[in-house]
């Protein structure tokens, strides 16, 4: 019975836009902010000025990977959640490959 009710269908074709939504707001992974933090932080921490980035690229957060238009917001993004959460993350040991061979059932058991 078509009425006030009835399902619409308007996004049926969307599937193409799947992968523009999945990378559009991309962040560095776990493993590539650790490599950030042993190889290159005073880098990151100390970079030059750029106009093509917030704050000029002087406020940037080396855990969460992310830059930052003013010095309060970024003292800001240290009380909230998600950093606290990050940081968290980043406390945990990391997955080798051999702890992955084990869990695969390859590889001895013993240590």
């Amino acid at each position: 019975m078509p009425g006030p009710y009835r399902r619409k269908k308007h996004h049926t074709g969307d599937t193409h836009f799947k992968q523009i939504y999945r990378t559009k707001n991309r962040r560095k992974d776990l493993d590539e902010i650790r490599d950030d933090l042993e190889n290159k932080a005073e880098e990151l921490l100390n970079q030059e000025t750029d106009p093509d980035k917030p704050g000029e690229g002087q406020f940037y957060c080396i855990h969460c990977a992310r830059y930052f238009i003013d010095d309060f917001s970024l003292t800001q993004h240290y009380r909230t959640k998600a950093h606290k959460k990050r940081l968290k993350d980043l406390e945990k040991q990391p997955y080798t490959i051999e702890d992955s061979q084990k869990a695969a059932g390859f590889g001895s058991f013993s240590n």
